[in-house]
């Protein structure tokens, strides 16, 4: 089937057509860098992740941009309670950003652009939409006139004259509406300043995106997303300023989004429910975060609780013992990753093509998982290279599927290597004293001292140590 989009703008979902063919313009809201990402970020942050690897395995050719916010009033708050400029806050939160992100194998996006960046690109907006008369200068700030743009509250279903101001809007005596926002900010003591038409002062929120998007992509791009929080205003008033400034549609396709839950209850800073992503990561391996992260459809909400992360790393295990036990069948495991694509690729397109519909896309792995396990069952002791064949093909498959979710990225020795030295740093067990045991039991099997062997197997299983006997030696690892 070909790749359908739900558009928030339209409320259902659509055939995927670009602007230009064969090429996708995509635009994804960053973070605004004055505090360290939770689990929350991670959600939004690799699901565009696995679109725009899905849209290039797929054959299109991709231009993603994700921005940062680095001047914003929450940014000011934390260097004024740091006693930093605003500049280093920034710069301090954008790096722990990619060693989170980094952590969690997502790609880095096309264009990674800064607001303070496209300050130019801001002032020629803001002075386009004052000589259209949609925009006007009080006091050194400028506004957005909303009742001048007729279709404002388009993509969020809201009516301004249904709205109640102060709830998501900053109430202003100055504004001509109190649903019309600032473009650009008059400077105030100890803040970051720009020169500008109006005097000195440093750009909106909303208007930062629209100046990055249309610098970088055009004034039409095919895809904008964002979390479900970012509808309204955020979006909204993206969409009514660069269509205002530049009459024509803004985005072709708006995808948001759900959230997290910690425990049943809203994920909330104010709550102190959050979960930063590097302690998330100092107990379980990314790829399970990716999992979990994954195994939702995106649009709707998650419950994270230690019993889906729990099941998430066992599946992850099973799939890196699955590739261990086709690599010691295959002489070559890797000579089939040129190949066309086969049964279980094609299955894992139809789902992403229905929404990007990970959930069913991740049903289709295990489904794979489990097809090769009884394929290598059925295998006699010496496989025909038919078999093999057949059986490489699959594990392509697995592979190509696992490099646009962001999983099965490591070579087995190398997953099973940091899962054992992880859970051996917090058992605190020795992994000499298990390497003597393992010794020991060797030398009473080759004596045929089989009880003595037995006993140290079990030994080892009351450490938690589970061993698996290999034609080629013995090898263990941690079950907890």
């Amino acid at each position: 089937m070909p790749l359908t989009i739900y558009n928030t703008l339209t409320k259902k979902k659509e055939p995927f057509e670009t602007v230009e063919p064969g090429k996708v313009r995509m635009y994804v809201c960053g973070p605004t860098v004055y505090d360290s990402c939770h689990i929350g970020h991670a959600r939004s942050v690799v699901i565009f992740d696995v679109i725009a690897r899905y849209l290039r395995a797929t054959g299109y050719d991709v231009t993603y941009v994700r921005n940062f916010t680095d001047v914003d009033d929450k940014i000011i708050n934390r260097a004024n309670q740091t006693g930093v400029s605003s500049q280093d806050v920034a710069e301090k939160y954008i790096r722990e950003f990619y060693e989170d992100m980094d952590a969690l194998k997502v790609e880095r996006a096309t264009l990674e652009p800064r607001a303070t960046g496209h300050i130019d690109d801001i002032i020629r907006i803001v002075s386009r939409l004052i000589e259209k008369g949609m925009a006007y200068s009080v006091d050194g700030d400028v506004y957005f006139a909303v009742e001048k743009f007729s279709d404002y509250g388009k993509l969020s279903g809201r009516k301004l004259e249904d709205m109640e101001a102060g709830a998501r809007v900053d109430v202003d005596e100055r504004k001509r509406n109190p649903f019309d926002f600032a473009l650009w900010k008059a400077s105030k003591p100890g803040e970051p300043e720009w020169d500008s038409p109006w005097g000195k002062g440093r750009p909106g929120w909303h208007i930062e995106c629209s100046a990055m998007s249309s610098s970088l992509l055009g004034e039409t791009i095919d895809i904008h997303g964002g979390g479900k929080d970012l509808i309204f205003p955020h979006h909204e008033n993206e969409i009514a300023q660069s269509e205002a400034a530049f009459d024509k549609p803004f985005v072709r396709y708006w995808i948001h989004n759900g959230f997290i839950n910690i425990e049943s209850e809203k994920m909330s800073k104010s709550l102190g429910n959050f979960l930063l992503i590097r302690d998330v990561l100092k107990n379980t391996h990314p790829e399970a975060i990716r999992l979990f992260l994954l195994a939702s459809h995106y649009r709707s909400p998650i419950d994270y609780n230690d019993r889906v992360i729990q099941d998430a790393s066992a599946n992850l295990e099973k799939l890196y013992t699955l590739l261990m036990r086709t690599d010691s069948i295959l002489d070559s495991p890797s000579r089939a990753s040129d190949r066309k694509n086969g049964e279980w690729w094609l299955r894992f397109c139809d789902a992403m093509n229905d929404d990007f519909n990970t959930a069913r896309g991740i049903g289709i792995v295990y489904e794979a998982a489990r097809a090769m396990n009884r394929m290598m069952d059925e295998f006699p002791s010496d496989p025909s290279d038919a078999d093999k064949k057949t059986l490489a093909t699959n594990r392509c498959d697995l592979l190509k599927i696992g490099s646009v979710l962001g999983i099965l990225t490591e070579s087995p020795g190398q997953y099973f290597e940091t899962e054992k030295q992880k859970k051996l740093n917090q058992s605190a067990i020795d992994p000499a004293v298990i390497e003597k045991l393992i010794q020991d039991r060797a030398e009473a099997r080759k004596s045929r001292n089989w009880q003595q062997a037995d006993a140290i197997r079990k030994q080892l299983e009351a450490m938690q140590v589970i061993l698996e006997d290999r034609p080629d030696g013995t090898i263990w690892k941690m079950t907890s």
